[in-house]
């Protein structure tokens, strides 16, 4: 059993990819609406001032494109995976970099650091996008939408989508 087959994981992998789908619908009908969600094992949270009415199109919606095989909706440009990814690959660019060994000063390496830095920002963005495909989501939707309910969070609107998995894995 791998990491990504545990149970609460491939639950809330399965429902990142469910929120990713319905932020690019909800993008695609206020394209200049800032959209923010955020997956758990139970579900996802999207914030943003927008209807209930289109959250509940949206998200069945997705739901039904996930299904048919849509997985492309799955995975999204400004994720949080995709900064993740990228400052991942800094940190560790930057590190090896600075390892004791090399008998330039850090001083002197610092260009390189910048260099190699900016290299591993521009990977990032298409492995961002990998990362997303094969790692923190999963467009298989054995799921249904329990409730979508409306509140507020820090005086901003939040809609709760609550799902149940069908199976454990």
């Amino acid at each position: 059993m791998g990491l990504l087959s545990i149970p609460f994981i491939t639950q809330t992998r399965r429902n990142h990819a469910l929120e990713h789908a319905t932020v690019h619908l909800l993008n695609r009908r206020y394209p200049a609406l800032r959209i923010v969600g955020w997956s758990t094992p139970f579900g996802f949270y999207i914030y943003g001032h927008v209807p209930t009415a289109d959250v509940q199109h949206a998200v069945s919606e997705a739901l039904t494109r996930l299904r048919r095989g849509e997985s492309h909706l799955a995975v999204h440009p400004r994720c949080g995976t995709n900064l993740v990814t990228a400052s991942t690959l800094v940190g560790l660019i930057s590190f090896l970099a600075m390892l004791p060994g090399d008998s330039r000063s850090r001083r002197e390496r610092l260009p390189l650091v910048v260099l190699l830095s900016t290299l591993a920002l521009i990977l990032a963005q298409p492995l961002g996008l990998v990362v997303q495909e094969y790692i923190t989501t999963d467009a298989k939707m054995d799921l249904a939408i329990t409730k979508i309910e409306r509140g507020t969070a820090r005086n901003a609107p939040v809609h709760r989508i609550q799902v149940e998995h069908k199976t454990g894995r």
